[in-house]
């Protein structure tokens, strides 16, 4: 067997098109265009690229955007003072704080600051909570982006057993949540697996949905996977490669090429799940300006 290849930029495409027909429809009804505000801590280059990607996109479908930018030595205080100055800017609809931040700030404490209903990244505890059980929220960009490209495949979860790899609460948590729920798409039997997991292959071998989010290149191989197991590969790691002109590579958290030969179904990285977590991210601001979930 060879696995059939779930294209995260194909679907990301077709659900960045919907999100730019939403906001035309949006506007041609005679409201301002959805804002996303920012939040930059720093000048890491990783993370320089990727609200570059997410600012790109934003415009690409009719979303307004401003990114702003505080020196890494922001003190916690002053980095809470402008989340707040921004929470209580009715022209800003959502807020994205860019992670990781530099090691004196706690996310959580920052995460916490940014008023729940303008948390389009899905981060916020309440959140966080509320999809635990069952209630409107904003869901987690990157599960959410998952789910999206299981129903475009027509990739059923209901009644299978899905593995999680890693458990951070950007991936793990709410995907594991989400696979469980007996109220929503998810209807799987879910076991979370993390660091401190003693024989990872005895559970990963008995996976029918295989998602592996743990940030350690080529942690899963072939033999700890069963035939047909659906492989969803969230991690992204760089490994050097003097053949490359960058000198690296990019590679998930799965040895592709030796998962490929037994699952039915995989994500490639790149070109994956990341372009969805993009998309994903375009669609909760458009929410967020309707305010449909969380209405005034």
């Amino acid at each position: 067997m060879s696995a059939k290849i779930i294209d995260g930029k194909k679907v990301a495409g077709i659900t960045r098109d919907e999100v730019r027909q939403d906001v035309e429809d949006w506007l041609d009804a005679g409201n301002r265009p959805p804002f996303l505000q920012v939040l930059l801590v720093g000048n890491d280059p990783a993370s320089n690229v990727y609200v570059g990607a997410k600012t790109r996109a934003c415009k690409e479908v009719g979303i307004e955007t401003d990114t702003h930018r505080l020196p890494d030595t922001v003190s916690a205080k002053e980095l809470k003072k402008t989340i707040h100055r921004f929470n209580d800017d009715d022209s800003i609809d959502g807020i994205l704080v860019q992670l990781p931040l530099p090691s004196h700030l706690s996310s959580h404490d920052v995460i916490e600051a940014i008023d729940h209903k303008k948390d389009v990244d899905g981060f916020h505890p309440m959140n966080v909570g509320r999809l635990t059980v069952g209630q409107p929220s904003f869901r987690s960009c990157t599960p959410a982006g998952i789910f999206e490209l299981f129903k475009y495949y027509s990739i059923p979860t209901k009644g299978k057993h899905a593995v999680v790899v890693g458990a951070s609460n950007i991936v793990g948590r709410p995907i594991s949540i989400m696979l469980s729920k007996e109220d929503s798409e998810g209807k799987a039997t879910t076991t979370i697996c993390h660091k401190y997991t003693k024989d990872l292959t005895a559970h990963t071998i008995s996976a029918d949905i295989l998602i592996v989010a743990a940030g350690q290149p080529n942690l899963v191989k072939g033999e700890m996977v069963k035939e047909g197991v659906v492989v969803v590969d969230v991690g992204i790691n760089r490994v050097a490669d003097e053949t490359k002109e960058k000198g690296y590579t990019l590679v998930g958290d799965c040895h592709f090429e030796s998962v490929q030969e037994k699952a039915s179904w995989i994500t490639p990285v790149p070109g994956g799940v990341g372009p969805m977590t993009v998309a994903m991210l375009m669609k909760n601001t458009l929410l967020a300006a309707k305010r449909s979930i969380y209405p005034e």
